[in-house]
């Protein structure tokens, strides 16, 4: 078998192990069994979880078996690693919903096909809903010494801002006995986690020492921080979701090509399955000639179609281009438009129906309305072009509006405006009733308009 822990390392993904030497020994030798815990305590799986799901698989492309843990117990107390304060506890329900969302997301990422290799799906609940206090007191708390459990850096942070219940702290106590109960079932001898975790895997580690008298290991990988050293996974917006319905294609492929330069070696190695010589020619290509930036371009590819598939990744693309004048806006369908639209400032107007009618079909509600729509006054017709340049912002005022036409420098739908008195018509309306506006070559906006259906007629007597 390859090396992989030399291929985890020059990709940055070994921060700490309980003995590296031992463990490639162990990888080197023969076929290893290793999980690593998704705990169900957001709607949805990140980038941050994705981390450590491409690890997984990059194990398993070496030959071994992974196992995907789904918190299904543990999600309902959470990990203090990292928490400031203590969590929420969410409804049963809700986690149990999460924890099924989690199972199919991760069905994406590993292999879970026959052969001895082939990924196997676990969730905590199984062996410890039926668990009665006493049992876990006397079989598995007998283990654990307080002392040590409050050295850990999640405990010990917690203590010295305010304190940490019971259950949090009984949290390290649970994800132990997940090794040991995995250890027995599966032979797993190896768990994977963040940095973050570290605590908790060693706790797995000693407890299959006290209990089976066996020697497992440990591997954390290093949190993935920004050049500044603040989180990935985080945007003013939120996480860097994986599911298409928390956060579209297009914003997750906008997230992806927008990374600087001093940040793109990393990522490629951390979330791509290009080779070393590969990211080292981008790296290369970045250095030259960074305008061209190809390595942002690679990334934003390869991660994309690794979570959305090509067909999201193709919409992503195109409707990037569409969007500063590279492409055909009419050919993006409704969803990827309004997503697009999202990314850049927008305004609404809501007209009625008899404003845009062009013939004699109906006129039905907008399936995707931008969140800014809600509380927008009727107006008479669509307003003149520079009006709607001046509500979203892309000139200061209606006579600025006046000068970019004027200059050659205003666009409608990609179609340059010769008339500052141009008033949009129901046949400039793209999918979902929307214009795009454009001063210059990247400063874009959106507007949506919003209907206000006709009267019922009253049916005569």
């Amino acid at each position: 078998m390859a090396d992989i822990i030399d291929e985890l390392s020059w990709r940055g993904l070994v921060a700490i192990s309980t003995d590296l030497d031992e463990l490639r020994k162990a990888l080197g030798s023969g076929q290893v069994t290793v999980y690593g815990g998704f705990d169900p305590t957001a709607p949805g799986m990140h980038i941050g979880n994705l981390v450590l799901l491409l690890t997984l698989r990059r194990l398993q492309l070496a030959g071994h078996r992974p196992i995907g843990l789904v918190g299904g117990a543990t999600g309902l107390i959470g990990d203090p690693s990292g928490k400031s304060a203590e969590r929420v506890l969410n409804p049963r329900d809700v986690v149990a919903d999460w924890a099924a969302r989690f199972r199919s997301e991760m069905e994406r990422f590993l292999d879970f096909g026959p052969g001895p290799a082939g990924a196997v799906l676990v969730s905590n609940l199984d062996w410890t809903q039926d668990l009665s206090a006493l049992d876990f007191l006397r079989d598995i708390g007998k283990h654990f010494s307080v002392n040590q459990m409050l050295t850990r850096e999640s405990v010990r942070a917690r203590l010295e801002g305010g304190g940490i219940t019971f259950t949090e702290f009984s949290y390290q106590v649970l994800q132990a006995m997940d090794y040991l109960e995995l250890h027995r079932r599966y032979g797993c001898t190896l768990q994977v986690g963040g940095s973050d975790q570290w605590g908790n895997l060693v706790g797995g580690v000693d407890l299959i020492r006290r209990v089976e008298g066996a020697a497992v290991h440990a591997l954390a990988t290093p949190l993935i921080t920004k050049p500044d050293g603040t989180k990935y996974g985080k945007t003013e917006g939120g996480a860097i979701w994986l599911s298409p319905d928390l956060m579209s294609p297009y914003a997750f492929y906008q997230f992806w090509i927008n990374r600087t330069d001093a940040e793109v070696g990393r990522l490629l190695r951390v979330f791509t399955f290009r080779t070393q010589e590969e990211i080292t020619e981008l790296e290369r290509a970045t250095a030259e000639r960074p305008a061209a930036r190809e390595a942002q371009r690679v990334l934003a590819q390869d991660v994309t179609m690794l979570v959305h598939g090509a067909t999201e990744f193709e919409r992503a693309v195109a409707a990037s281009r569409a969007l500063f004048g590279q492409g055909d806006l009419g050919a993006l369908d409704e969803a990827t438009l309004a997503a697009a639209l999202g990314e850049v400032p927008t305004t609404a107007v809501r007209v009625p129906a008899s404003a845009i009618m062009t013939g004699n079909g109906s006129i039905a509600a907008n399936a995707h309305v931008l969140p800014n729509a809600g509380t927008v006054s009727v107006e008479s017709q669509i307003p003149p072009v520079t009006e709607l340049m001046a509500r979203a912002g892309i000139v200061a005022s209606r006579s600025a509006a006046r000068r970019a036409i004027a200059e050659g420098g205003a666009y409608l739908n990609n179609r340059k405006v010769t008339d500052e008195n141009e008033v949009p018509t129901g046949e400039d309306l793209l999918p979902g009733r929307f214009l795009v506006l454009r001063r210059g070559r990247r400063t874009v906006a959106g507007v949506q308009v919003l209907v206000t259906e006709p009267p019922v007629a009253e049916p005569s007597i």
